[in-house]
């Protein structure tokens, strides 16, 4: 079954140096954008993984490349990502997403090198992911045949086995047949609708990709971890405002301290919206001063 899409689909999977989003780098990356109508079109970049404080290639780990089959002198001439991220960027910026664990992975990988791009490239993006609606192809999966992707790709694909598992075209490729097989095996389960996908099996409704901001059923921001676990983010501010500086200046990734920058700036602009509406303006200081001074 083709997908029933009113705009683009970009299924995507990352190869990276390894699995901490905070110090790790993407080196593969690869888009399959499904077009309305099912036209396909496919981009895949090398990426030379950077080490912008130390200005060198950072390595790969050697579990990594045990799983990826790249290693690092054969990224020696790449480009490196804030040298790609405008075509990166432009791949996205109409799409809607796709890919198999990616919301856990390569979302918030991906997340991360825009905002190093950003940060310590200083290139100007004013692409947000947290507004992408995302189909996590995984969690379908997981939810009604709990397996792996070569074992999802076998199972809704015929009994086919696809070749160079684990390099991200291959992987990617894969993702894209596997959701197609999904719709025609459970067409009175799942909705050929991306929005339906995008919600089917419980995705989580995380502020930051790291988890450590989710939204309760009233949209506030609540946080996840810690002395202040449970508490809103607002709450917090309130009565501690340096936390979130500590946030700021700790070991988090790029993309939850943006979430808690944005949310800081949210709750100053609202302080100060409140102080104006409570202090008498000064035209109205000048008509009491008239008022009074004439008696």
């Amino acid at each position: 079954m083709e997908l029933n899409l009113s705009r683009p689909l970009l299924f995507f999977d990352i190869e990276s140096t390894g699995l901490n989003i905070v110090s790790d780098s993407i080196i593969e990356l690869s888009f399959v954008k499904i077009l309305p109508g099912s036209e396909q079109r496919i981009k895949t970049w090398k990426v030379c993984p950077w080490d912008y404080e130390n200005n060198c290639q950072k390595p790969i780990a050697p579990a990594a490349s045990a799983v990826n089959g790249v290693h690092d002198e054969d990224l020696v001439g790449c480009p490196k990502f804030f040298e790609i991220v405008g075509e990166v960027i432009e791949w996205l910026q109409d799409s809607d997403l796709a890919g198999f664990n990616s919301a856990k992975f390569d979302l918030p990988m991906l997340a991360e090198e825009i905002e190093r791009a950003r940060s310590f490239a200083g290139i100007k993006t004013d692409i947000n992911l947290h507004e992408k609606v995302m189909v996590d192809v995984q969690n379908i999966y997981h939810a009604l045949e709990p397996r792996n992707l070569k074992a999802a790709y076998r199972f809704y694909c015929q009994g086919k086995d696809f070749d160079n598992a684990h390099t991200a075209e291959a992987d990617t490729v894969a993702t894209y047949e596997v959701l197609k097989g999904q719709l025609d095996m459970y067409p009175d389960t799942l909705k050929n609708d991306v929005e339906f996908l995008s919600g089917f099996a419980g995705r989580p409704r995380t502020v930051d990709y790291a988890g450590r901001l989710y939204l309760n059923d009233k949209n506030e921001a609540i946080i996840s971890f810690g002395k202040h676990k449970g508490k809103t983010a607002r709450e917090v501010y309130r009565t501690e405002p340096s936390y979130f500086n500590w946030i700021l200046q700790g070991e988090f990734t790029l993309d939850t301290k943006r979430q808690f920058m944005l949310l800081r700036d949210q709750f100053n602009r609202e302080r100060s919206e409140e102080r104006m509406k409570e202090e008498p303006s000064k035209s109205q200081l000048e008509q009491l001063v008239l008022k009074f001074g004439e008696r």
